[in-house]
């Protein structure tokens, strides 16, 4: 179970991953063989999973991010292994939701353009076996982008 010092380390890390293991020793005031074998066991534990770097979509030509609510046809375990199978392969997938509720899955997508978008939609997303129906909501602009786990409130709760 991670302590207030991993809390603080991983927070520290999600906000900068490139922060430098010297400086966030030096930053939370301890040795830097502590900080390197408290990193070290957060990764080995599976907390830490890997560091990424944040991409301006725009900048890659990508304009426009959609959710995408799909419900199956289908609910036999070969089914929904087969569809989430095919979603894992879709590049154009940033995210993957099984939910509850109305619709069996969330999908958050992004595309260059409105036609990329339909095509995702009505070809290669429909196209999926266990495929029943979606429902497409585009996003106009983003209010709080995501800047990482609420790492203080997982704290909270006996993470």
């Amino acid at each position: 179970m991670p302590d207030n010092l991993d809390l603080k380390i991983l927070a520290s890390l999600q906000a900068n991953a490139r922060k430098k293991q010297t400086e966030l020793a030096r930053e939370l005031g301890v040795a830097q063989s502590t900080m390197l074998e408290r990193v070290r066991r957060l990764e080995d534990q599976g907390v830490i999973r890997g560091y990424r770097a944040i991409i301006d979509p725009e900048k890659l030509g990508l304009h426009i991010q959609a959710f995408i609510a799909v419900t199956l046809n289908h609910h036999d375990a070969h089914g929904i292994h087969e569809f989430e199978d095919g979603i894992r392969h879709l590049a154009e997938v940033r995210a993957c939701y099984h939910t509850t509720g109305r619709f069996d899955y969330m999908l958050h997508v992004a595309a260059s353009d409105l036609k990329k978008l339909g095509e995702l939609v009505k070809t290669d997303i429909a196209s999926l076996p266990s495929f029943g129906t979606s429902e497409t909501l585009a996003v106009f602009s983003e209010i709080k982008p995501d800047e990482g786990w609420p790492i203080y409130s997982a704290g909270d709760s006996g993470l």
